[in-house]
């Protein structure tokens, strides 16, 4: 995914057209952390003009900051260790290799 636009998105806004709330909706879709940051700065560019109270400014607000939480953040999936299981330990890329 690249900072580029889908023509057929920008079209109808540069011919004049408001920006509605299905507009924000499309952008974000099915966000996951790895394009979060990307969908972020589109949104924003999408919404900018727009006033304050508009309906899709706020839905974009709101989408913003969740996707900066997303790319920042990463995405959490699981449980963590069991109550009885230790913690497994971290890896330390910089440490020789443990003979076997």
């Amino acid at each position: 995914m690249s900072q580029a636009e889908d023509p057929r998105r920008v079209a109808p806004l540069r011919q004049g057209q408001e920006v509605t709330l299905e507009d924000v909706r499309q952008l974000m879709g099915a966000s996951t952390p790895h394009f979060a940051l990307q969908l972020r700065n589109r949104i924003a560019k999408l919404i900018a003009d727009l006033p304050s109270a508009h309906p899709a400014r706020l839905e974009g607000e709101r989408e913003i900051a969740r996707l900066e939480r997303l790319g920042l953040v990463g995405e959490v999936r699981g449980e963590g260790p069991h109550f009885d299981e230790p913690p497994l330990p971290s890896l330390d890329l910089a440490a020789p290799a443990e003979p076997d």
